[in-house]
């Protein structure tokens, strides 16, 4: 008797990790369940399809999904796997329906297996499971297996507590969250939300503001900190990272910090003023970022800016840096206040129309730099340091940025016409002479109406031979810089056609970071390979031919 087919259809599967530091492939495969096996082939036009691949339904273990905020850079983004024998299958679906669909027939037709009791419900990437973070990748799964997929429900809430008990703790959703299952609760960013269950080490129960209580993937939210921070002078409350940059440059002491609130409501960064020593021995004023992070051992809470340094409280973390700087630009020498501030530049920032950037005198030409400014210069403060630039307001903010927060709201029409403004700014940069050398969406602004325009003119240089050569050991954005950049440090306008390559690559992501399964050690391997980005999905092929064209190595100098 023929085994009877339960299902069949065109998905995607992750190739095994045979090494550490082998690529990931994702090859598009015909998968058909019957009675008896799940067997995977290959697709020949014209030819009989070729199998690939064959599971006994005896030998899996567990059938389930896969909650993660890994980029997937196959067509399909919703994985679910296979555990069998000692191996893990990946396979992604076009749409979540599907994906339970998959997932429902292989726990019904494996119901009876020897199942694992516990499972990774994240990807092992990199030699680690991304859960719990295990390094073996046959370790014992972190999170309960349910084989029926019948979820217990979560607990109920205390109605005589109010969402006001000071016990209660409270997480920030970092991003949206849409329920995958009937017991997840949708998250929306921004939002608060009471913890009702954290003993599930990947997946809290917590309560909206309505009462409603479901599961939420922990990589989604972060937990509110609530260390009675308001009195100590050193925390600027509601203060933006560039008015922290005006501070402590403005104060000019080494060592000058202040904490302030993060971008994510509930978390917060220690921002420190240092001046480092260049090349040459001079030194130049820096301010760095390092945003407090959040560890949790159970119900335990601590926290840390270097990992082997981490302490219950943020003041406890704070008065240890002021002692050690482990890891830091250096230690915590002088908080740093806004209590006093210049009222000039108050005044100039307050207005919507415009944006103030403060620069340190000696880091730019003041007149050779205002030549190629793109975004509008309103005015500029010379007589003293630290210098301001009075720039107007772009509305919609960073392109990365805008391109995230309305993915997949854009036409073939707005995400061309992106790059077509970005490229009208870099030819006029060019035909003045500049090389713009960090050419990046995430340096790209966006008006109200929509207009992009290029800022963020750090790295550029004025050239009459249309060559720059950077100094050895100079920093460079690794992902979008052309390889005679990176092996020579070489800058040209072509060394900016190339970066505009990556930028329309980024515009046609919606704003993935290029290569982000790669590191920049690898990134730069892949290139010397002489492989490129693939065409994103929502790219037309004469556009990625474009792209393809900009990423033409140019001959060593």
């Amino acid at each position: 008797m023929y085994p009877r087919v339960i299902l069949k259809e065109t998905l995607y599967k992750k190739s095994q990790q045979k090494r550490r530091t082998s690529p990931c492939n994702y090859k598009e495969r015909i998968f058909v369940l019957n009675t008896q096996d799940l067997t995977y082939f290959e697709h020949r036009p014209g030819k009989k399809p070729t199998q690939k691949g064959c599971i006994e339904l005896s030998h899996i273990k567990c059938v389930e999904i896969v909650r993660s905020d890994v980029p997937i850079p196959c067509d399909y983004k919703y994985p679910f796997q296979v555990a069998h024998d000692s191996y893990y299958l990946y396979v992604f679906a076009p749409d979540n329906d599907c994906r339970l669909k998959w997932v429902r027939a292989l726990k019904e037709a494996t119901q009876n297996n020897n199942l694992f009791l516990k499972y990774h419900p994240d990807f092992w990437v990199e030699g680690k499971w991304r859960c719990c973070q295990q390094t073996e990748k046959l370790a014992t799964g972190c999170s309960e297996y349910y084989p029926s997929g019948a979820k217990p429900l979560p607990p109920t809430p205390d109605p005589t507590r109010r969402s006001s008990d000071p016990e209660e703790r409270i997480v920030v959703a970092l991003r949206n969250f849409s329920p995958v299952e009937d017991t997840d609760l949708p998250l929306h960013k921004d939002e608060e939300y009471f913890v009702i269950d954290s003993s599930e080490p990947n997946w809290w129960t917590v309560r909206d503001k309505n009462g409603n209580v479901g599961t939420v993937p922990c990589i989604y939210i972060a937990e509110k900190i609530s260390n009675n921070i308001d009195k100590f002078e050193w925390y600027n409350k509601d203060i933006t990272r560039t008015e922290a940059e005006s501070l402590l440059m403005r104060e000019n002491k080494d060592g000058g910090f202040m904490v302030r609130d993060s971008k994510h409501p509930g978390v917060y960064t220690v921002s420190i003023f240092s001046k480092v020593s260049r090349t040459d021995g001079e030194k130049y004023p820096l301010v760095k970022h390092y945003q407090i992070k959040v560890q949790r051992e159970g119900e335990k809470v601590m926290y840390y800016l270097a990992e082997k340094y981490v302490f219950p409280t943020i003041p406890e973390l704070i008065r240890y840096h002021q002692h050690n700087p482990a890891g830091l630009i250096t230690r915590l020498r002088h908080c740093v206040s806004r209590n006093v501030t210049n009222p000039r530049i108050k005044e100039l920032s307050s207005g919507k129309t415009q944006t103030v950037k403060m620069i340190s005198k000696g880091s730019y030409d003041i007149k050779d730099w205002t030549k190629a400014l793109l975004v509008q210069l309103y005015g500029v403060v010379t007589q003293r340091s630290p210098i301001y630039l009075v720039f107007e307001f772009m509305e919609n903010g960073c392109l990365t940025d805008f391109l995230r927060a309305r993915k997949g709201s854009f036409s073939q029409e707005v995400l061309l016409g992106m790059c077509l403004d970005v490229s009208e700014g870099m030819a006029y940069l060019e035909s003045s002479n500049f090389i713009h050398r960090d050419l990046a969406a995430r340096n790209c602004l966006v008006s109200e109406d929509n207009v992009v325009k290029i800022s963020d003119f750090g790295m550029t240089r004025f050239v009459l031979d249309d060559q720059y050569t950077s100094s050895f050991g100079s920093k460079f954005p690794v992902r979008w810089s052309s390889p005679e950049v990176i092996k020579f440090g070489k800058y040209s306008s072509k060394s900016d056609v190339w970066s505009f390559g990556v930028l329309m690559w980024e515009v046609y992501s919606e704003g993935r970071v290029p290569y982000d399964s790669r590191s920049n050690a690898e990134v730069v391997e892949t290139l010397n390979a002489g492989l490129r980005l693939l065409r994103p999905r929502l790219c037309p092929q004469s556009v990625y031919e474009l792209m393809q064209w900009s990423w033409k190595e140019v001959s060593p100098p």
